[in-house]
């Protein structure tokens, strides 16, 4: 039994499967009003003010479910009718406040936006001179200044969110990298990524059971963390039962760019990774003059794709994995030949259950295609290990001396490091998520993931070198 985080969770679940069931019936046209009333029937308490708000914000849901908004460029989109609950925000004094005589918080404002009641000496922000920039709030020793910034906005570690005029939030697509940390953050569950979940399922319907045209499943290392009640053998079989021709790991994909990516790096001597596409955008939005270094090396998803069409290229490549960043990374023109729908593990979830899909009952499918390293590109730390590995085996001198980054906020300290010529490394491994892929925003609950989990299944590989693996990947 799939246990989700929270209820938002399940309605963005249930959207899916619902959208998906339609569709795979040839249905969805005429029945695609009715869907909101399968999800909160009459009678169903919500967390709205009624039933009918909840399922006007279910019928935008669904709108995502079957693609968005084509003319919005970026993957993550708001709600905007339910967006209108959180405050506006900004640094507010609370009744702890004691009117003190030091009055630090005073001082330490720039902007001499702080004043006191003449009665009460309590502080009181003017809010047409404050600059939010959390001086006061610093200096003041009973913690009575308090930032009320909006739950998405505080999540969003490129500052991509903000209020509109009607108190909307809103995304800009020249700062958003699409690491979706906003979406999980929402405690209304008004901000959702885009889904694909269409065109995967006109793939596999019009591949006509792989006559046609073969539809093959590459997946991240993290989904065998992802369904707690089956194994990843029995996920295996069941992403065959839906009705792709193979399933791959792209973890091979991943011991292929741990080669090349340790070639480059021999070659330059300083290198970023290329792996995460939230990094890599992060990098070319925010610090241009430092893209020069980003590896010229694809993403693991990229190169394992790279692969299949070369040897097949009718065939149809559908990636699966914890990200949501993936989604805009296959928009990209070095990629999109070569990749044709990305899912996250929740969409997955939903295509299971909206073909009433049994995992329990599956048979033992294994999955040999990747070294320990390869399947180690899941967690932070694993990118840096695979390209030592990689230095190793093609005999390399070169100093190896990584910078990992785990989150967004560590990639920015690196890069102005970089940029002020302060960085002591020669290879730095960003990824846009702490802890990397295992806590993407589409994983179907980031506090069930276990890092260990992903060890086991690293170390369980019956490959135990990168050449090992890339040797064995036309078999």
């Amino acid at each position: 039994m799939i246990k989700f985080e929270t209820k938002i969770d399940y309605l963005k679940y249930a959207s899916l499967k619902e959208v998906a069931r339609e569709a795979w019936e040839d249905n969805l046209v005429e029945n695609v009003l009715d869907i909101p009333k399968k999800i909160v029937p009459g009678k169903t308490s919500t967390m709205r003010c009624c039933v009918y708000k909840e399922r006007a914000i279910l019928q935008e849901r669904i709108k995502l479910a079957m693609g968005g908004d084509r003319k919005n460029p970026n993957i993550i989109e708001v709600i905007d009718i339910a967006c209108d609950e959180c405050p506006i925000g900004g640094y507010e004094v609370t009744n702890s406040c004691r009117g003190c005589l030091a009055q630090r918080c005073k001082d330490a404002c720039p902007r001499d936006a702080i004043s006191f009641d003449r009665h009460t000496h309590q502080a009181i922000i003017d809010k047409s001179k404050c600059i939010n920039c959390g001086a006061c709030s610093r200096a003041c020793q009973y913690s009575a200044i308090a930032n009320r910034q909006r739950p998405c906005e505080a999540a969003c570690p490129v500052k991509a969110i903000a209020a509109n005029d009607e108190k909307i939030s809103t995304v800009n697509p020249e700062k958003c990298t699409n690491c979706g940390q906003c979406i999980a953050q929402c405690p209304f569950g008004a901000i959702m990524d885009k889904s694909f979940i269409l065109d995967a399922i006109d793939y596999i319907l019009r591949s006509e059971n792989n006559t046609r045209y073969k539809v093959y499943a590459i997946v991240a290392p993290a989904l065998a963390d992802s369904f707690k009640d089956a194994s990843l053998g029995q996920v295996v079989s069941a992403l065959k039962e839906l009705g792709f021709y193979d399933v791959l790991e792209v973890a091979l994909g991943a011991d292929m760019v741990g080669e090349m990516e340790a070639r480059e790096l021999d070659e330059k001597g300083f290198l970023f990774s290329s792996c995460c596409p939230g990094f890599v955008a992060y990098v070319r939005k925010n610090f241009p003059e430092l893209a020069k270094y980003i590896s010229s090396t694809p993403s693991p998803m990229a190169a394992l794709g790279q692969h299949l069409k070369k040897k097949d290229p009718e065939c149809k490549i559908i990636f699966i994995g914890p990200c949501t960043a993936k989604k805009e990374e296959i928009r990209r023109d070095d990629v999109r030949d070569v990749i044709d729908v990305a899912l996250t593990f929740e969409e997955l979830h939903a295509l299971f259950d909206s073909r009433d899909i049994d995992l329990t009952a599956q048979h033992e499918r294994k999955l040999d295609d990747a070294s320990p390293y390869g399947r180690g590109f899941a967690a932070s730390g694993g990118v840096a290990r695979a390209i030592q590995q990689g230095l190793k085996e093609i005999g390399s001198k070169v100093e190896f001396k990584p910078e990992i980054c785990s989150g967004l906020d560590e990639c920015r300290i690196a890069m102005l490091k970089k940029k002020r010529n302060m960085l002591n490394a020669t290879f730095v491994e960003g990824m846009a998520c702490k802890g990397g892929c295992i806590y993407g925003a589409g994983v179907i609950n980031k506090f069930d993931v276990k890092k260990n989990n992903i060890t086991r299944y690293a170390e369980s590989s019956v490959f135990k070198t990168i050449e090992e693996s890339i040797a064995n990947r036309d078999k």
